[in-house]
């Protein structure tokens, strides 16, 4: 049903967000101003996540670009952690890394979003506004208040680290998600970090076409391996399916 394309490019880019000089890796498939699907990493995490390099290279091969950045105060980008750090930030991130990338003549106008964890949230915020035509999510809170706040499981290393009293991670997405379509949710039916009945209230409050898989037993991290292949199989078709039309 799609074409398979098996010679990807990766280019480093940077853009600006509020001052920060943010920093991400473009994978670009051999096809002619392709549509791009753009990561959110998780809160602890960085955008070397191993699930968005195993997406970025199935979507090269359907013939869709894959831009993961590292959001403010993480990996390459500039920023200090717990200072700059809150789901009003994120999506501003967000933002302006859909802004570069429809600057570029060599990508097309038609956008995706992959938000794993806290990266969810922020693409659930960010959706309609970015005019995303197809979303996947892994993980999402819809509110801050259901993460763990003291002791927080990292959603790609299974690291642990402990947050500044000061940090904040008060927010709430339920406006955000009335408008939202074409959306795919994964979410571990034993996630000890996200509650389940998160992902049963996205999927409850947005729009068709939408899909809701449970990984059985699965924790936050998605640790299972049969796991990691059905999320990135999975993802990968449906970003074909929404912006390949």
């Amino acid at each position: 049903m799609f074409t398979i394309n098996s010679k990807p490019l990766c280019r480093k880019i940077t853009f600006h967000s509020d001052g920060y000089l943010l920093s991400g890796t473009l994978h670009l498939p051999d096809a002619d101003r392709p549509p791009v699907v753009i990561g959110s990493h998780g809160l602890l995490s960085s955008s070397e996540s191993p699930k968005q390099q195993e997406l970025a290279a199935l979507c090269n091969r359907y013939g869709i670009a894959y831009f993961r950045f590292d959001h403010r105060g993480c990996g390459a980008s500039q920023g200090y952690f717990p200072e700059v750090t809150s789901l009003k930030s994120r999506t501003a991130d967000l933002r302006n890394a859909v802004d570069a990338v429809r600057r570029r003549p060599d990508l097309g106008q038609r956008i995706g979003l992959f938000g794993s964890s806290m990266g969810g949230a922020t693409c659930l915020a960010a959706a309609r506004e970015v005019a995303a035509e197809a979303v996947v999510i892994y993980a999402a809170p819809v509110r801050g208040g259901n993460i763990q706040r003291v002791r927080i499981q990292d959603d790609a290393d299974g690291e642990m680290a402990s947050l500044p009293d000061t940090f904040s991670l008060q927010f709430d997405v339920t406006e955000k998600l009335n408008g939202i379509h074409n959306i795919l949710i994964f979410h571990g039916d034993a996630d000890t970090v996200v509650p389940f009945a998160d992902a049963r209230e996205i999927h409850a409050l947005t729009g068709e076409p939408k899909r809701l898989i449970a990984l059985e037993k699965g924790d936050h991290r998605m640790s299972r391996k049969d796991h990691q292949q059905l999320f990135a199989r999975e993802a990968a078709q449906w970003f074909a399916s929404g912006l390949l039309r």
